[in-house]
């Protein structure tokens, strides 16, 4: 059976003080070896909340703003392109146009009524 945070909590303070009442180790030490099992202990809970953060906001359909600003990056990538592109057969079509106006126009033919 695993233990509870609270009761993991209690039972390394309670070896940690049986180790300074024996005498194993001084105060320094215990007070040194608590720091260090506090930082772990905040880095693992510090992990597990932004495990389920990210579980939680994937589920709900959000992304990442990196993610975001990735896609932002691509479409504005995308879209000066097009325009780039669209840029070049507008100038093509306007040199077409301008040689097709430039041919004389046939005149019409009028008809005369009786």
């Amino acid at each position: 059976m695993a233990k509870t945070p609270t009761s993991e909590l209690f039972a390394t303070l309670k070896g940690y003080i049986n180790q300074l009442t024996e005498g194993d180790r001084t105060p320094n030490e215990v007070a040194s070896a608590l720091n260090g099992w506090a930082r772990e202990s905040a880095e693992s809970v510090k992990a597990k909340v932004a495990e389920e953060v990210e579980a939680q906001v994937s589920k709900m359909g959000f992304i990442k703003r990196t993610e975001y600003e990735k896609l932002v990056a691509r479409v504005e990538k995308l879209e000066k392109s097009k325009s780039a592109k669209s840029v070049a057969k507008k100038s093509t079509a306007k040199k077409s146009t301008a040689k097709k106006s430039a041919v004389p126009k046939k005149p019409l033919s009028k008809k005369v009524s009786k």
